[in-house]
């Protein structure tokens, strides 16, 4: 009964990363060829970042995953701590809002925010697709995940704790500074790396928002692939899989090591 739990498991990562092995490994063919193999090259990856439109959307796309997930960073963590101090009620409703643009199909989120932006510069204030426009999409759809990530955090701390620091001479700043963030920290850093991770992989709302003079990676890999599939698709696609499964991997070490934490915790206020 194991070998056939272990073949089951076998064949569905299989079926999930066997596309993927292939990509990465044709990235490193000599031919240009996507089915035959004719010997082993670094060449693609050289011209990849000797290709100055592809270098430009790539710093485009860091830029844009760097300053939403700063921002959303912020303002997700402000409004958990807000709705944590929420009447039940009202917490509930709010978080229930705060689940829709995940669950919420992206091309839905990508339109809703494209007509948005046309609507806003419609009324007369000046919004040209492009950089603003990106980012602001992205801190949209990146703040509920940093929200999911911090109320976790604040539902395991004490709600003594603020209490205690006012007592104590501490005025309502100080005790956000030195006793609410210091015990979420390990949510807030999940969730900006997170909201990172989801910026540098998103392509959907990206396409509707960015316009034609900002435009992320994703897109501009997405229109070379409407001319021609070349090599250097494999290249920078291999490069964006290794940068996500990085992030991926330091939020799953972190999760476990706050994990071991709380646990070394428990035992030794059970003994």
């Amino acid at each position: 009964m194991k070998w056939l739990k272990k073949s089951y498991v076998a064949i569905v990562m299989a079926f999930l990363y066997a596309p993927i092995l292939v990509l990465i490994v044709f990235s490193f063919n000599q031919s240009k060829s996507r089915g035959a193999w004719t010997g082993f090259t670094f060449g693609w990856y050289e011209k990849l970042f000797h290709n100055q439109m592809i270098i430009q959307s790539l710093m485009n796309t860091l830029l844009v995953a760097v300053i939403s997930s700063v921002v959303a960073t912020v303002l997700g963590t402000l409004a958990a701590i807000g709705i944590r101090n929420m009447k039940k009620m009202s917490r509930t409703l709010v978080m229930n809002v705060t689940y829709l643009p995940i669950i919420n199909p992206e091309i839905v989120t990508g339109v809703s925010l494209m007509l948005l932006f046309v609507f806003v510069k419609s009324a007369g204030i000046r919004l040209d697709f492009g950089f603003t426009t990106v980012i602001l999409a992205h801190i949209t759809f990146n703040v509920p995940y940093v929200i999911l990530n911090v109320m976790p955090k604040l539902r395991q701390l004490d709600k003594n704790a603020y209490e205690a620091a006012l007592d104590l001479g501490a005025t309502p700043r100080q005790a956000l500074h030195r006793v609410i963030l210091p015990e979420i920290m390990p949510g807030i850093v999940t969730g900006g790396i997170m909201a990172f991770t989801m910026s540098v992989d998103d392509f959907v709302v990206s396409y509707f928002t960015a316009g034609t003079t900002s435009q992320p990676l994703s897109v501009v890999i997405y229109s070379m692939t409407r001319h021609r599939m070349t090599p250097k698709i494999n290249a920078i696609s291999t490069i964006l899989f290794l940068i996500v499964l990085a992030l991926l991997i330091v939020i799953n070490v972190r999760q476990s090591r706050d994990e071991k934490r709380r646990e070394a915790a428990r035992r030794e206020a059970a003994s």
